[in-house]
């Protein structure tokens, strides 16, 4: 599975968008996902900034996405 592949997975056809960045079925924060695929053909720019939509693929096999600046940052960013 190529995060980075220019053609969408099957399996982020039924995705949703989740407000929180985690999975709306079961609250699973995205690292634990079983799958990851960013689409990087559609970026919505923001003046300079560009946002990308990420999927994921939960344990629970709730597929939903969220947007790139919506995540929160990591442990490590603190």
């Amino acid at each position: 599975m190529d995060a980075f592949a220019l053609v969408p997975p099957e399996w982020t056809k039924s995705a949703v968008h989740a407000v929180d960045f985690c999975c709306p079925n079961c609250k699973t924060e995205p690292v634990k996902a079983k799958k990851v695929w960013l689409n990087r053909r559609s970026p919505v720019s923001i003046g300079i900034r560009r946002k990308y939509q990420e999927f994921y693929l939960c344990e629970c096999d709730t597929a939903w996405w969220g947007w790139s600046d919506d995540r929160p940052p990591s442990k490590d960013d603190k």
